[in-house]
């Protein structure tokens, strides 16, 4: 297993920026994961984050073209490094050993 430890919600960010592959940006991010978790996130929590994963190597960024609908600003888009694959791989074969390992009996309710 990788030395490093992904949180749950570095993980969630991780695996929708691979979702949305070449449109990966705060907003899209943000509503994303809002549309399929059904929870709130807020735009503060969301960029420390991805600025976190970003300084570990997990993602790169870059800007986009400047649109007139925005101002003129850029947006920030980011994409899963080779790296960042490699955690989020070793992250979910760590979770599926521990499906696996779990007795079928710790899941045999008689209540």
């Amino acid at each position: 297993m990788s030395k490093h430890h992904l949180g749950e919600f570095e993980e969630v960010v991780m695996l929708t920026v691979a979702i949305l592959y070449g449109e990966a940006y705060g907003i899209a991010i943000l509503d994303e994961i809002e549309r399929r978790l059904e929870r709130n996130v807020s735009i503060g929590a969301l960029q420390t984050v991805l600025r976190r994963l970003e300084k570990k190597g997990f993602l790169i960024s870059e800007f986009g073209e400047a649109t007139p609908e925005r101002g003129g600003k850029r947006k920030r888009y980011f994409t899963v490094t080779k790296y960042g694959q490699k955690i989020l791989q070793d992250t979910k074969d760590l979770r599926q050993d521990l499906w696996n390992t779990i007795p079928r009996i710790a899941f045999d309710f008689k209540y």
